[in-house]
């Protein structure tokens, strides 16, 4: 059935593996792919970390598969059981602006770049200009008029609603862009690595255009640059060009008669004919600047005098400037304490918490500030400023209202954001040790749905607040805000959002509270994060140090949990032996807890875990009799207390053994009884596996 035609064929296939989906299925794939690579070469074999590492495992497996065809067969099925994923259209690009004026020269260059002969150089394009020129509106405006060139799709991220200056990190871009083109959760590669060749693999072949807004270094998006000749990619950046391997446009001011044209299409002509007297001073104000023209045009249809001079030719800090002026002065007041934070997106409750206001006072102001054009309106009650303008008014807010109410804004900001966090967490996990009690204050959420999608909601705003926390030096507040983060780690998995803040706070930790139980907690939390990512050295260092600090606090759970999390570390690397031994000593701890300590109720289901751990460990050491009675001793556990997921993976642990085995029809059994636990709206993946497992089986 399977034949290795070149050491390169393997090599992609094993690397496709290492490379493969971040979920449940995706470390499933893993681990299998592991114990039979072991069994193939009748040693352990670490799991490569380079290219390199993958095509030498490659070139020592191939004269072994073409020996045992029954091996090759093995590899042959597991490779089917991994996702085939396909682009998928997706949304397509924000609607364009209807005041689209000009830029005709900007138009044809992009143009030119997007439909000259290939020749062998990636079409890529790099517009930019000041901020507020209009760089993103002729992007919108270019892909608007070129669906039908693009049958593929067309893809559109945004990568400024992300917390702190420096904007998203390259992995997360390519991870909402796969979000974009159709890629579940569940299939999500976890490594940067993995997600662009994914990336490349979905867009071979294709024709699709690919924008990325607001981008503000090369690094974000070299990582995109296509390899097939008819992807376009459209990288905007809001302020001067930077060094990408692209066709760099430049989006100039416009000139006064297109100036004119557009405030007229905003404003009406009678409006702009009424203002003739005061039109120079008010073109040279706005300096050709798309932005500050519309929020001219805004104040000419509504009557008011046009904008005030500005001599600093700054034409958004001047448009900023007239709006605070233009609004009451409380309005003004909450705009410029809530910029302070930074935070990606905001709302009445977090508006109001820094203002020190009423809700729904704030969502009159804010509402206030966006007919003025100060900020967006991103629905559902949000608001988020323009980077430059959000920078100005976080600077004039001490000059306006001094620094001990600057502040104390962002305490009452922090302190609002914690108490939701703290809510959320314990609602979306209300049995976990590792979230702290809802606190008395504040309004608790109904279900763990509602806990859940707060968190979802806030996670930006929440990533942001432990930074902001640090640099205020509110320290146990950004501790505290870090741990609430862990419900977003384990079931939403957001360990690219929560890593940056987790780094934050381990830090924090170890200079503030080090060697102690919260320190361990928040080492557990990034280590997570990190094996998720399979940063697997820094991931060791993480957990390896929570271990010590677990330790050191005397909390038997935690460092019982802590050298868990190390074994499943080794788990994924495929050092099975080492693994065992980490789960044997995880045991070990567990049982000095006693009947009336701390821990004692959950005592039976964590060595319930720790049993099946050590069953898919023995496995990976061919130690199949003893894998099938720790993985039996799981099962009845998990049926007996109704837990029908974990007692699905179980079993699947368990049919895979008896696989190993030759009992094929044992096997069988237990994938039935696992799909029959499963609903195949939430777990697809798992179900996809399972068919797989049974073909391998029946065959």
């Amino acid at each position: 059935m399977f034949e290795i035609v070149t050491v390169s064929a393997l090599t992609a296939l094993l690397t496709a593996v290492g490379n493969g989906a971040a979920g449940e299925v995706g470390k499933q794939v893993l681990v299998s792919t592991g114990a039979l690579v072991r069994r193939t070469l009748g040693r352990e074999t670490p799991l490569p970390t380079s290219p390199e590492g993958w095509e030498l495992l490659a070139r020592q497996m191939h004269p072994r598969l073409s020996e045992d065809p029954r091996r090759g067969d093995e590899f042959a099925l597991l490779a089917r059981s991994l996702p085939q994923l396909a682009l998928r259209p997706g949304t397509g690009l924000p609607p364009a602006t209807r005041d689209f004026t000009d830029r005709q020269d900007v138009l044809r260059q992009l143009k030119r770049e997007a439909t000259r002969a290939a020749a062998g150089r990636p079409r890529v394009a790099l517009l930019y200009g000041p901020p507020g020129i209009g760089t993103s509106a002729v992007a919108l405006h270019w892909g608007a008029d070129r669906i039908a060139q693009y049958p593929d799709g067309q893809f559109y991220v945004d990568v400024r609603d992300a917390p702190g200056e420096n904007g998203l990190e390259p992995a997360a871009v390519l991870l909402r862009l796969l979000r974009q083109m159709g890629v579940q959760p569940d299939d999500m590669p976890p490594t940067e690595v993995g997600r662009e060749e994914l990336y490349r693999r979905l867009t071979a072949g294709r024709r699709a255009l690919v924008v990325i807004d607001h981008a503000s270094a090369a690094a974000q998006v070299r990582g995109l640059i296509p390899a097939t000749p008819e992807v376009f990619l459209l990288v905007v950046a809001s302020g001067p060009a930077f060094l990408l391997e692209a066709e760099r446009i430049a989006v100039p001011p416009l000139k006064d008669r297109d100036a004119m044209a557009l405030l007229r299409k905003v404003a009406g002509p009678e409006p702009v004919a009424r203002a003739k007297p005061q039109m120079p001073a008010l073109l040279d104000g706005c300096a050709g600047n798309a932005f500050a023209l519309k929020a001219a045009a805004v104040r000419l249809l509504t009557g008011e005098p046009p904008l005030a001079e500005t001599t600093d030719r700054q034409p958004v800090r001047g448009m900023t400037q007239d709006a605070c002026r233009r609004m009451r002065p409380e309005a003004a007041r909450l705009c410029r304490l809530t910029a302070l934070g930074g935070w990606p997106a905001f709302d009445a409750r977090l508006a109001g918490h820094t203002a020190d206001v009423a809700p729904e006072d704030a969502a009159r102001m804010l509402a206030e500030a966006a007919d003025v054009q100060l900020m967006e309106p991103m629905g559902d009650g949000r608001y988020r400023f323009r980077p430059e303008v959000r920078r100005h008014l976080a600077d004039t807010a001490g000059p306006e209202h001094g620094i001990a109410e600057c502040a104390a804004a962002v305490s009452r900001a922090l302190d609002g954001l914690l108490n939701l966090a703290l809510h959320a967490a314990h609602a979306a996990l209300p049995q976990s040790w590792r979230t702290e009690p809802a606190p008395a204050e504040g309004t608790p959420y109904a279900d763990e749905a509602d806990g859940m999608a707060a968190l979802l909601a806030e996670a930006g705003n929440l990533v942001q607040a432990v930074s902001v926390a640090e640099e205020y030096q509110h320290i146990d507040t950004a501790l505290r805000l870090a741990r609430a983060l862990w419900p977003l780690q384990l079931k939403a998995g957001k360990v690219d959002d929560a890593l940056p803040a987790l780094r934050i706070a381990a830090r924090c930790a170890d200079e503030h509270h080090p060697r102690t139980r919260l320190a361990g907690a928040l080492h557990f939390q990034l280590g997570h994060c990190l094996g998720e990512q399979r940063q697997w050295e820094e991931a060791e260092r993480a957990v390896r140090a929570a271990v010590d600090c677990e330790r050191a606090a005397g909390h038997a759970r935690g460092e019982a949990s802590s050298v868990e999390m190390l074994g499943l570390l080794c788990l994924y690397q495929w050092r099975y032996p080492e693994a065992y031994e980490r789960f044997s000593e995880a045991e070990r701890i567990y049982g000095r807890i006693g009947p009336d300590e701390e821990g004692a109720r959950d005592l039976p289901r964590a060595l319930a875990l720790i049993k099946r751990h050590q069953g898919r460990a023995l496995r990976g050491m061919e130690e199949l009799t003893e894998s099938r009675t720790r993985l039996e001793a799981a099962r009845d556990f998990f049926a007996e207390q109704g837990e029908a997921y974990n007692l699905a993976r179980t079993l699947t642990d368990l049919a895979e053994t008896l696989h190993d085995a030759g009992d094929d029809a044992d096997a069988l059994t237990k994938i039935a009884e696992a799909e029959r636990l499963l609903t195949p709206e939430r777990a697809a993946p798992h179900l996809a596996y399972l068919a797989g497992l049974r073909e391998r089986c029946e065959t």
